[in-house]
């Protein structure tokens, strides 16, 4: 009973602090009513079925409520989203610093046309292109826990130049077509301005093969280990472009100063390079436990130069790492990775500092299958994001509550678990029966 009612404050602060930063008084109720409905166990977490749950006198009343909170009340959701990100990171860092800031994107399958920014494109979620939304997320990882800093979604071209699907989803005006990775960007700089410890910029290939994203995390002094495709051209170590040629006496005009590389002096692709190292040059290698043991495979590490149009500049690109799977009995590598970490960084740091994403995957799964991040019906830019914003509001309580375990325990702990006894939004009758 006492831990009961020390949860029950903790949650109780947490909302207080969550309601400082949406504006109008009038907010409070909702907002609590809905993170409650978001934590409360049940099959659906859209916004009929949590009234009811919540408030079963008054069911309309608590829907209206809640509707017009999420859809239409103009609360600034990154802020939702930092308040979230600061009360979970506080007890996440008790175990381990951050690690790194992930990149990653999640998928939603829509059917129609109208929910805003649903196109056929690539979903995670599927597997496949389907008709979906996607958005793009920062996380804050360390060794054992994750926190979402950032969430936004991802608007395709089609949306971006239509004027009338933009008017009726309420797009706002300064919202233009984005590539993912520069909104990835946009997440990062929102990081930075906040003056966070850095970490390591991780991400998949979808992110990585973009040089010039590559090229701005460098910018910024951040480092990165992000996927690349099989076809990303490098250097290996010793080899690189050749200068510009000596000037010559009989040649008029200004001196070459731009890299060069022939027919017989060129880069190669990174699978190319792997398929000509030497057994020797593998490692197997454990990153951690999996529920079906231990998650091992075959790696390769060397130091190369990214070679992308290196044509065009007039010094070669540093030194850095490329990273090469090839799990045994596969007939090829599966995955790269350049990364920019310390050169005297080992094999097995590079390995677990890009198997990190595996724990964004979840969380995102986890928002979906306990917190119906999926199960928004609205159709609007402004809900989609404030039910997100609220689902990782949810998400960051369940989680700074399991890092109070030592060690911390999969939040699926928390699947059926009642809310804190006690706790109910202000305004919310009690349930039928109560005291």
């Amino acid at each position: 009973m006492a831990k009961r009612a020390e949860a029950a404050e903790r949650l109780e602060t947490y909302c207080k602090q969550l309601e400082a930063v949406i504006g109008h008084a009038d907010r409070a109720a909702p907002l609590r009513a809905y993170v409650q409905g978001l934590l409360l166990p049940g099959e659906r977490k859209s916004i009929e079925p949590m009234a009811a749950k919540i408030d079963p006198r008054r069911v309309q009343a608590r829907h209206q409520s809640m509707h017009h909170f999420v859809a239409s009340a103009p609360w600034d959701e990154r802020e939702v989203i930092r308040v979230a990100r600061d009360y979970a990171l506080e007890p996440l860092e008790r175990h381990a610093p951050v690690g790194a800031w992930v990149i990653d994107d999640t998928g939603f399958p829509k059917k129609g046309r109208h929910s805003v920014g649903v196109t056929r494109q690539y979903c995670g979620q599927l597997g496949k292109q389907d008709n979906c939304q996607v958005v793009v997320t920062l996380s804050l990882v360390n060794t054992v826990m994750s926190v979402p800093a950032t969430y936004r979604l991802y608007l395709p071209e089609s949306w971006a130049t239509d004027g009338k699907r933009r008017r009726a989803a309420g797009v706002p005006k300064e919202v233009a077509f984005r590539k993912k990775w520069e909104i990835a960007l946009e997440g990062i700089d929102e990081l930075l301005a906040e003056d966070l410890p850095r970490a390591p910029v991780v991400a998949d290939a979808g992110y990585g093969v973009a040089t010039e994203f590559r090229e701005q995390l460098t910018a910024r002094h951040l480092l990165y280990a992000v996927g690349v495709s099989e076809d990303v051209t490098v250097w290996a170590a010793g080899a690189e472009p050749l200068r510009p040629p000596p000037p010559s006496g009989r040649r008029m005009g200004r001196p070459r100063k731009l890299l060069r590389r022939d027919g017989t002096h060129a880069p190669r692709s990174v699978k190319a390079l792997a398929l000509s190292l030497s057994a020797a040059q593998w490692k197997e290698i454990r990153w951690r436990e999996g529920t079906k043991g231990a998650m091992r495979s075959r790696f390769a590490a060397l130091r190369v130069r990214a070679a992308h149009r290196d044509y065009w500049r007039t010094e070669p690109r540093e030194l850095e790492w490329l990273l090469i799977e090839w799990p045994a009995g596969e007939k090829e590598p599966i995955k790269y990775w350049l990364s920019t970490v310390s050169a005297k960084a080992s094999m097995d740091d590079l390995v677990r500092l890009v198997k990190l994403r595996w724990r964004i995957e979840r969380d995102y799964q986890e928002m979906k299958d306990e917190l119906g991040l999926d199960h928004y019906e609205g159709r609007g830019w402004l809900g989609f994001h404030h039910h997100g914003a609220l689902c990782i509001a949810a998400y960051a309580f369940l989680a700074a509550e399991r890092a109070r375990l030592s060690p911390p325990a999969p939040l699926a702990f928390l699947r059926a678990a009642p809310l804190p006894k006690g706790f109910r939004p202000r305004g919310a009758a009690p349930a039928r029966g109560a005291a």
